[in-house]
Formats: structure tokens, C-alpha cells, sequence
């Protein structure tokens, strides 16, 4: 299983057996069950969280208490409330396991330690950064260019395996739907 993070690396830097066991020293790796919560709003000891296996979701609450999903991560994606990870301040989300899952974490000060010794590292995570950019560059678009139904049917074209494995109700939270409107949605794409 830690064989997906190796690979995630090795798709910028080549890496031998020795320099991956270093670099994994830096990381905790932790068991998660469905639905347990790894971050709280309030934290400001954060962490970034790569998935093994599973799936995580991070959200935020609504003034009115509702629950509005604002990302996902599964399999060789990271996860975290980067504002408040590089700016080392309070978190205002959550993190939660939707599956049982296995992750990896660093907190940003061991990250900071990993790069300083391994400084191949940056490039890593400098492109890891860039691409949740493009990804939040990507959902923007959506919600401008497209009508409520071209956006899940964007989403769903994008990101099959979301579509599958995670329950509705929280794609409607992150698509900005409510969950009967993507139910009704769905019942006209697959009819």
C-alpha cells in the first residue's frame, strides 16, 4: 500500500529504496473508519493527508449549521485546509473519512524538515500544490460556465469513481446541489 505513495513520487523524481524509507520517517500512518473525523475546526496543529486507500472529504459549516463539502481526496490525492496549513492558523474546516481508509500525514513543520533534507522533495510538492490549484481553477469554471445539471454531468464525466463511491447527498453538498435535485438529475442522465 505504501507502494501507491513511492509510485505518486516517482511520477517526478526518481527515488531509490533508501531515499523512500527516509522520506516515509517524515510521515505517520494512520487507519481511519468510515465517518471518523481527523479534523476539526478550531485546530491549528494541521496536518496534510496523503491517501492510500479510502476516501476523505473536508468540509465546512453554513452559518445555519449545514454541512458544505468543499473537497475530496481519494486514492494518491492530498488533502488539507491549505490556508490554514501553510499559514500555520486555525483551521475553519473539517476532515472526515467517507470510507474506511489508510492515510499518510505530515504536519507542515516536518514537511518544511522533509524538504530542507530531501530538497528534491520541493519540486514534489510544488507540483502536488499546482495541480489542487488547477483543480480549484477547474470546479470555478464549472460553477461559471455551466447550468446545475451540465455541472454534475461535467463532474461526473471528470470524476467517475467520486460519482460511485461517495454517497449523494455529500456530491450535492459539493456541487452546490441540494440532494433531491441531483437525484432528479441523475434519473434524466441515466433514463
Amino acid at each position: 500500500m505504501l507502494n501507491s505513495f513511492r509510485q505518486h513520487i516517482q511520477k517526478y523524481q526518481t527515488i531509490s529504496d533508501e531515499e523512500f524509507e527516509a522520506i516515509l520517517s517524515y510521515f505517520e500512518v494512520h487507519s481511519l473508519k468510515k465517518k471518523e473525523m481527523i479534523q476539526e475546526a478550531g485546530q491549528t496543529h494541521l496536518y496534510n493527508y496523503f491517501v492510500l486507500e479510502g476516501c476523505l472529504r473536508m468540509y465546512t459549516l453554513h452559518e445555519k449549521g449545514q454541512e458544505i463539502t468543499t473537497d475530496f481526496a481519494l486514492e494518491s490525492w492530498w488533502l488539507c485546509d491549505q490556508k490554514a496549513y501553510l499559514g500555520k492558523i486555525e483551521t475553519d474546516c473539517y476532515i472526515q473519512a467517507v470510507e474506511n481508509s489508510r492515510i499518510l500525514r505530515i504536519s507542515r513543520d516536518k514537511e518544511q524538515l522533509l524538504i530542507k533534507e530531501h530538497p528534491f522533495m520541493q519540486f514534489y510538492f510544488l507540483q502536488i500544490y499546482q495541480k489542487a490549484f488547477a483543480a480549484a481553477q477547474f470546479r470555478n469554471k464549472l460553477f461559471k460556465l455551466y447550468s446545475k445539471e451540465e455541472i454534475f454531468i461535467q463532474f461526473n464525466n471528470n470524476f467517475p469513481d467520486f460519482v460511485q463511491r461517495v454517497p449523494q447527498y455529500l456530491i450535492a453538498s459539493y456541487l452546490g446541489l441540494t440532494p433531491e435535485y441531483l437525484s432528479e438529475i441523475r434519473k434524466k442522465m441515466f433514463s
